[in-house]
């Protein structure tokens, strides 16, 4: 099992077309938990995530318990503007899987009470709320990737 990119409950479609993209080039399995915020078959999703649809993985969940009941035990890291450790002080494994909250209110704090070190953060100014969560996503996705020698990418 590779690294996957989880989404709980995405709002925006290009965010989403952008990190499918980013996880066709990386060939990393993302995961969909809904509700989402918009169809899958949205244009600008489409359109975001240009001619890689074919070439990622997609795995649907009906809601966090299923994604839970799916993968019991799964190794995951949870990022959140709230977290005190950094993304880059974790050493990533295989499989690892990376759970990003969705664009306007991050993860629920029932998921980030469970979550305790494995909570993680991208460094910013104070002051602002976050960074766009495509560009988290590609951030993290490409630190854990570079920690495991970028298996299988040229």
């Amino acid at each position: 099992m590779s690294l996957q990119v989880v989404l709980y409950q995405p709002e925006i479609p290009q965010n989403t077309g952008n990190i499918a993209r980013t996880c066709a080039a990386s060939g990393t399995g993302l995961h969909l938990i809904h509700p989402l915020g918009f169809s899958l078959a949205e244009k600008h999703l489409k359109r975001a995530g240009l001619d890689y649809w074919q070439q990622v993985n997609i795995y649907e969940h009906a809601s966090w318990a299923a994604f839970q009941a799916a993968y019991p035990g799964a190794s995951c890291y949870y990022l959140s503007t709230k977290a005190r450790r950094l993304y880059t002080e974790v050493e990533y494994r295989d499989g690892d899987m990376l759970v990003f909250g969705p664009e306007t209110r991050g993860l629920p704090q029932d998921i980030l009470a469970v979550a305790g070190e494995r909570a993680l953060r991208v460094p910013m100014r104070p002051g602002l709320r976050s960074l766009n969560l495509a560009n988290t996503v590609a951030l993290v996705l490409y630190e854990a990737l570079r920690q495991l020698g970028f298996p299988g990418l040229k």
